[in-house]
């Protein structure tokens, strides 16, 4: 299937790339949904009670705490490598992830929209003002005597944490103005900015093609993409093994292992 994965790229080499939780896998981050696109964590977070209730905020804050250090010292691995090369080579004039990890800008890609906003960085609710995650962690420390170890990462970068242990948790406000801080990611039930969305269905028009690489896309904010270069009638391919929302709108799909394919597509495309 590679080979014709290759021919589409080499149809479409502006193509729009949309990636999803899949590629993250080999590089330690887990992905929320399994090969049926069935999940696989508790419910999530929801914007709504992040706002309006302090104890999901301190939910929130302890589990991330507890999760945040093996996200920030996540590397890149192949398939965010090859898929800089192949940009670098001329192929993807996008790249659309759906992950809040930034592991493809560390990879070296260059034209990246983050779908659902950035896990290292911290944003006030009151004032706007935005800050490291690093400085949050700091900040966690100094406002609590006990804190929660490391533990089993989850897909949004938390980690599991007892309840009791969560409902002693202080969450620092906002060091300017006392607000409320959040990680300046889109949660479920929240949505993303109307403006990004318009640039992507501009971009994925002007490419003429989009490729999905490791997502199931059973969130609407990612399969939209999908549906609108389907009724466009523009190419539309994927990488992803296992079942996703768009499978009957797909013109090519791979079930390959994202790694293995995108490296060897840049070793082919891209020279190494």
């Amino acid at each position: 299937m590679t080979d014709a994965i290759k021919d589409f790229l080499l149809a479409n080499p502006r193509t729009v790339v949309l990636t999803g939780a899949g590629i993250s896998l080999a590089s330690g981050i887990p992905t929320y949904r399994d090969s049926a696109g069935k999940w696989q964590r508790n419910d999530p977070i929801q914007h709504r009670d992040f706002v309006e209730k302090p104890a999901s905020r301190q939910r929130y804050w302890a589990r991330s705490y507890a999760g945040w250090p093996a996200v920030g010292q996540a590397q890149p691995n192949a398939a965010h490598l090859a898929l800089a090369r192949l940009e670098a080579a001329g192929y993807g004039s996008l790249l659309v992830t759906q992950n809040v990890d930034r592991l493809h800008q560390r990879a070296g890609s260059q034209q990246v929209i983050d779908l659902h906003g950035r896990l290292d960085r911290v944003i006030c609710l009151s004032c706007g003002e935005r800050t490291d995650r690093a400085r949050m962690q700091e900040r966690l420390v100094d406002y609590n005597h006990s804190l929660p170890s490391p533990g089993a990462l989850a897909p949004d970068g938390d980690a599991d944490v007892p309840d009791d242990i969560i409902n002693q948790i202080n969450v620092p406000p906002c060091e300017s103005c006392g607000g409320v801080l959040k990680p300046d990611v889109v949660f479920f039930g929240d949505s993303v900015p109307r403006t990004t969305v318009e640039e992507i269905f501009t971009a994925i028009n002007a490419a003429g093609a989009l490729l999905v690489i490791g997502s199931s896309l059973m969130v609407y904010s990612g399969f939209r993409f999908c549906r609108h270069a389907h009724q466009a009638g523009l190419p539309l391919a994927c990488i992803n093994p296992g079942a996703t929302r768009a499978d009957d709108l797909f013109t090519l799909k791979s079930e390959q292992g994202c790694s293995e394919q995108l490296q060897a597509l840049a070793a082919e495309l891209a020279g190494g």
